[in-house]
């Protein structure tokens, strides 16, 4: 036995917990820098498959991960110049993902009339995001804006990613419920003895505040100027499908998910710092070094915190895989507020869709009506 569908569950967090996104929003799928000229990769998003390729303009592209041919993963072809070419037969693809070339005879016929899906990409803050939904709307879907990381003087930010063997709605959980202290006691990034101040659910976003005490681990505390940083309560939001948060506007996150499946996701962490202060001592860390500090602060203090949450988190899906008919127990009210946006916005996607289907008409069925209508009197 497996979990309930959506369609099956019988409670909240059974609905969550089979829950997907709304394709139509801006999903980060890799860091940029990971992606050099030339190179192709296989990005999932809840379910279906597209190949992601920088060409040697440095372009990024996405298209179906398919050949027309004989269906193989365009992911497993090579780049060449700014096409996509398939591992099997050579078939070629343009970045408009039409079929432009073959390299074999063609037994006489013309060039096949194969056109394959592509979808918009954008390249920002160090990631590229991909917009797997219906591509008109791409234009007019605004993106996470973060003008704290662009500009002449942008703050420092090297961008963690994490696969977790875990549902998407079980993160958005994790990361902004501070009720999990006693998982952190080592490093502290807030305090067991949080008080939830704040908690506003709407249309499209959860924002909550906290009382709490930020950073005062033993290493990551010292590099803290508490004398103009106010430490003391924390501002988040589930801005669905994104996540933040905000400590007196110098210390910042935000958090992009990828849904790959029921089971699996991936995670880009941004955090961001407007500075930091030489431990002991009255001077503040040059901004040009920031940035390779912070290269040494998430393998040293980020990812062994992130490292925590994953390992409970990933014990949070073996266990509800195992025990998903059992009984809801669950306290915070602010994790019932991100469950409950979860579940809307993909009943509302659901709706969509399904009044797309209803309204769609097979230009075959129509052709064979017609003859009908005529010979009406």
């Amino acid at each position: 036995m497996s979990p309930p569908s959506f369609q099956e569950a019988k409670n909240k967090r059974q609905k969550v917990r089979a829950a997907g996104l709304d394709p139509n929003h801006w999903y980060a799928v890799e860091q940029a820098h990971a992606l050099a000229k030339g190179k192709v990769i296989a990005v999932k998003f809840w379910g279906p498959q597209v190949a992601v390729y920088r060409d040697d303009r440095g372009i990024v592209h996405a298209v179906e991960d398919r050949c027309a041919h004989r269906q193989l993963p365009l992911s497993k072809g090579v780049v060449m110049g700014d096409r996509l070419v398939c591992c099997y037969h050579g078939w070629e693809y343009d970045a408009d993902g039409k079929l432009a070339s073959i390299p074999h005879d063609l037994f006489g016929h013309k060039l096949p009339a194969c056109k394959l899906r592509t979808y918009p990409v954008r390249v920002r803050y160090g990631l590229i995001w991909v917009f797997f939904g219906d591509e008109e709307r791409a234009a007019t879907t605004s993106m996470p804006e973060i003008p704290e990381l662009e500009g002449p003087r942008p703050w420092a930010c090297v961008p963690v990613d994490i696969s977790w063997r875990a549902h998407h709605s079980m993160i958005i959980d994790n990361v902004s419920d501070f009720t999990h202290a006693f998982l952190h006691r080592k490093y502290q990034p807030f305090s067991n003895d949080s008080k939830l101040t704040k908690l506003v659910p709407s249309e499209d976003k959860v924002s909550l505040s906290y009382d709490t005490k930020v950073g005062y681990g033993k290493i990551s505390g010292l590099f803290v100027d508490r004398k103009q940083v106010d430490t003391s309560s924390m501002d988040l939001a589930y801005e669905y499908p994104y996540q933040w948060s905000n400590t007196d506007d110098q210390i910042k996150h935000w958090l992009f998910v990828l849904p790959i499946d029921e089971s699996a996701t991936r995670t880009f962490f941004l955090f961001y710092f407007k500075e930091f202060k030489v431990p002991f001592l009255p001077v503040r860390i040059p901004r040009q070094v920031m940035r390779p500090f912070l290269k040494i602060s998430n393998k040293a203090l980020i990812e062994p915190l992130l490292r925590q949450d994953l390992d409970a988190v990933e014990a949070e899906q073996a266990g509800w895989e195992k025990h998903y008919e059992e009984p809801i127990a669950e306290l915070s009210p602010a994790v019932h507020a991100f469950q409950a946006l979860t579940i809307k916005k993909w009943e509302d996607y659901l709706a969509r869709e399904g009044k797309k289907k209803e309204s769609f008409v097979d230009p075959a069925s129509l052709a064979k009506r017609r003859p009908e209508a005529a010979a009406r009197p």
